[in-house]
């Protein structure tokens, strides 16, 4: 093998195990700051600016320093070992250093201050390792220069050591996102991205050793001017191509999963199209004379590219449903799908904008201007890219007007001479057809007979309200995620009041989440009761307004505050403490709703409670296998040892668990401590019509005690901070599911216990002649057969048919518990429904009612009132008939 072509082959092998750390590095660093960030719109996109802000500062402070260096190989042997020391640093001091920023950013900033210190903050704390990670490109490519001519430029393969680079990248982000992250955490992710820098620079020192050149610098083929200009336009598409980007991933999250899966894969197929364009150009178009016009039919073939791109996200539904229609189920036809939708919107557009960045920059070399000049300012305008068009143009224009403009700037860096020609007029054409003709780039699954009540197209997510032909109005998030609906008021409200209810006194309360805002306003339905509730989206607590509006006759609560916030960085940031916080039911596979349920975040919340505290983590069974509720009950059990459970509901579709921990040991004392609870709240809606009438009721919905808890999460990964195990098991049961709710439920209860000592005290219950505890204990017997009962329960309109598949089942309930009230509700109203066709029937099954609940009257009432009309009918019978 020629030196030549064995410098070569080292020097790609390099740029690939280093693009493969850098990316590795972005998703370790990105997930890490989220912790302390928070999850708004500006602070994510304001890592990702941070992160391009480094690598051009490098490109442009050390890259030309280092090209001109006698010795090139010893500064990328160096700036490896830099971004492997501060790699290291990070490793051990991320967290005081999230800590500090945590703390300056404060728990409600203001949107400037937020992302002033999201961007500052990100920036110097990466600065180190992101402006060395800038210069390994132009340094490894002037050590190419010489192993390949001598040092010339003109025979620089810029393009080859950028695909090869980026090719690493594609690497990386697809190897941390499925195996190394899931397998080995955050930290040691990082840890093996130390140990390839590490091996680069020593492989470098050994492989590319070579005797130090004269190095003659070209003398400027252009102009200042004209130098200025050409930066300028790298610098332009740049932002153009990372604007382009957020964009797409921003529609995408109304048709894809998005989970760490999508968003991997986006990344994936956007850095292998420009790694393809950028390999294409210097196998076909490397070196030839007629740069400028290339040039011209490159940004005018872009411009179309990303119309076509565009247009294709219109299209996303219907292809997505089209390849999961013909791959059938399975996370692999998933992913498949949402690799299909990336590939439409990103595969031509990315595989020009390779092809043009390497061609600028072989532009820019023929101009005397250096490759860390060029790859500089075309990161610098990536940088500028998040804050552009994901935090300022996006929810002003809107996405469509947005997107638009990214073909027309393409177009303007064309010169105006050519504007004429057919090849710019094509795309400038298409842009205006799309504008004046195409519908808005909104996805809103609208019912036969519904319609939209509400749409708001935030920078972060589109939230919609959907009324269908009912009249039932549901809240969603990116048209894909149910936030509630209004038909569920007796859901949420229990949400609400069991928490509330399970302390003696409590005067402030916190929500984290807020959905349709019903569970909050329930809780403010006590007027004693200050309630703070936390909301990511602004677009949510807008749209919620829709569907409080009903409750206290469409008044505003003075007691209830709603917060636009992270949650998870209000909880560590505020200094206020609530005697109850209740945590939404977040969906567990949705990006950034992971670090909701770790180890960490549960502590934190335990400091943010006032003495004899309590906090309730609602969990949606329906959205959770229960390999991942295993990790989640860990973690809790981590921060709360002492921790029980209980069910929400006794829904078989969409069963919610709760976990409920305490800010010190201790209980209720009695049931006698519940009842009196009950009598002294003041909910201006009695609990009563939500289920919990008595003392059974209330604390008849616990499912198991912490000795039950530990045993079903077993040796489970506990999902902590820095191994997030939930955020990649979470998304398998989305993707493809493989049991309905009802069989994780039916699965799950047998798996739990709760016994009344566990729950209430040794000495609670053990009174002479006190019966509370085998009341309980039966209550429990009762509601574990109740669900049981619904297993094969098929709905039917026929009503002596439901009574024939439920009514022995639930009447044999109501014998095991007269205190357990769900199996006897049901039973009285299709007994008043039978009535008025079958009378005799109807009376029998209330008088059992009656017999098994005689402390009930419904039941009781109903009886008087058939046993009226019966003896009112016959007198209607001798009423004499007139004659015509």
């Amino acid at each position: 093998m020629q030196p030549g072509k064995k410098g070569e082959g080292a020097a790609l092998a390099l740029m690939l195990a280093s693009g493969f750390a850098g990316l590795g590095y972005q998703v370790v660093w990105t997930q890490q700051a989220g912790l302390w960030l928070g999850h708004e719109s500006a602070a994510v996109l304001a890592v990702v600016a941070a992160f391009f802000g480094g690598l051009s500062l490098g490109a442009l402070g050390f890259g030309p320093r280092i090209e001109r260096a006698a010795q090139p190989l010893r500064g990328y042997a160096a700036l490896e070992l830099i971004i492997a020391s501060w790699g290291l640093v990070l490793m051990l001091r991320m967290a005081p250093a999230s800590a500090a920023l945590l703390s300056l950013t404060g728990a409600r900033p203001s949107p400037f201050w937020q992302w002033l210190v999201a961007f500052g903050g990100s920036f110097f704390l990466l600065l180190p390792a992101t402006v060395a990670m800038g210069a390994t490109l132009p340094a490894l490519e002037r050590v190419m220069a010489q192993w390949l001519s001598g040092g010339r430029q003109a025979s620089r393969s810029i393009a080859t050591l950028y695909a090869s680079n980026t090719a690493g990248a594609v690497l990386g982000v697809l190897a941390s996102a499925f195996w190394l992250v899931p397998q080995l955490g955050l930290t040691r992710t990082a840890g093996l991205c130390v140990a390839l820098n590490l091996l680069c620079a020593t492989v470098a020192l050994f492989a590319l050793r070579r005797p130090a050149e004269h190095v003659t610098e070209a003398k400027d083929a252009l102009p200042r001017s004209g130098q200025h200009a050409m930066l300028a336009g790298l610098a332009l598409t740049g932002l153009l191509g990372i604007g382009y980007e957020v964009l797409v991933v921003r529609v995408l999250s109304q048709v894809t999963e998005n989970t760490v899966y999508t968003f991997a894969m986006l990344l994936a197929v956007y850095l292998i199209g420009t790694a393809a364009g950028a390999a294409a150009w210097q196998r076909c178009l490397a070196g030839r004379r007629d740069g400028t016009k290339l040039t011209q039919a490159l940004l005018a073939a872009l411009a179309l590219a990303c119309l076509l791109g565009t247009v294709s996200l219109w299209a996303a539904e219907w292809l997505r449903a089209l390849l999961l229609n013909g791959l059938g189920a399975g996370m692999a036809a998933a992913l498949i799908a949402e690799a299909a939708l990336a590939i439409a919107a990103f595969a031509l557009p990315t595989f020009l904008m390779g092809a043009l960045f390497s061609q600028l920059c072989a532009q820019a070399a023929q101009a005397g201007l250096s490759f860390g000049r060029a790859i500089g300012f075309n990161t610098l305008g990536a940088a500028l890219a998040p804050l552009l068009f994901g935090v300022l143009l996006t929810p002003v224009l809107g996405i469509k007007w947005t997107l638009l403009l990214i073909p027309l700037a393409y177009l303007a860096l064309v010169p105006s001479k050519a504007l004429r020609r057919p090849v710019v007029l094509l795309p400038i054409a298409a842009t205006l057809a799309l504008a004046l003709l195409a519908p808005t780039l909104a996805f809103v699954d609208v019912p036969e007979g519904g319609r939209i009540i509400s749409y708001q197209e935030g920078a972060m997510a589109a939230v919609s309200v959907v009324e269908d032909a009912q009249g039932v109005s549901r809240l969603r998030i990116n048209n894909r995620q149910q936030e509630g609906s209004s038909s569920s008021l007796w859901f949420d409200a229990r949400q609400a009041l069991l928490p509330l209810l399970l302390h003696p006194a409590p005067r402030q309360a916190l929500f984290l989440g807020l959905g349709t805002g019903m569970t909050a306003a329930s809780a403010a339905d006590d007027p004693s009761l200050q309630v703070d509730a936390v909301e990511l989206l602004p677009e949510v607590i807008t749209a919620s307004a829709h569907f409080t509006a009903r409750l206290n006759e469409g008044q505003a609560r003075p007691n209830l505050h709603l917060l636009a916030a992270d949650a998870r960085r209000y909880v560590r940031a505020s200094e206020a403490s609530y005697d109850v916080i209740v945590s939404d039911n977040f969906h567990p596979a949705r990006s950034g709703s992971g670090a909701l349920y770790t180890v960490e975040h549960f502590q934190a919340l335990r400091a943010r409670l006032a003495e004899g505290g309590l906090f309730c983590q609602w969990l949606p069974l329906h959205q959770l296998d229960l390999a991942t509720l295993r990790s989640i009950v860990r973690a809790f059990l981590i921060a709360y040892p002492e921790a029980t459970a209980l069910l929400a509901n006794n829904s078989l579709e969409t069963p919610v668990l709760g976990l409920i921990g305490r800010q010190a040991q201790g209980s209720f004392t009695s049931l006698e401590a519940a009842r009196a609870r009950l009598i002294t709240a003041r909910f201006a809606t009695p609990p009563a019509r939500f289920g919990i009438e008595d003392e059974y009721a209330l604390l008849g919905s616990f499912v198991a005690g912490p000795a039950a808890l530990a045993q079903f999460a077993g040796d489970a990964p506990a999902n902590t901070d820095d191994h997030p195990v939930v955020a990649h098991l979470a998304p398998r049961i989305t993707y493809a599911p493989d049991s309905a709710p009802r069989e994780r439920l039916l699965a799950l209860l047998p798996a739990l216990s709760i016994s009344p000592a566990e729950l209430l005290g040794a000495q609670a219950y053990s009174a002479p002649g006190s019966n509370s505890a085998a009341r309980l204990t039966a209550y429990w017997q009762a509601r574990r057969q109740f669900v049981e009962a619904g297993r094969h329960v098929k709905p039917s309109g026929d009503l002596r048919a439901m009574l024939a598949q439920v009514q022995r089942p639930l009447l044999d309930v109501l014998q095991l518990s007269p205190d357990f009230r769900p199996a006897y509700d049901p039973l009285v109203q299709m007994a008043k429904a039978l009535a008025a066709r079958d009378p005799e029937p109807a009376s029998a099954l209330l008088r059992e009612l009656q017999q098994l609940q005689p402390a009930r009257p419904e039941a009781g009432e109903l009886l008087l009132e058939l046993s009226a009309m019966a003896e009112a009918k016959p007198m209607f019978g001798r009423v004499p008939r007139t004659s015509p």
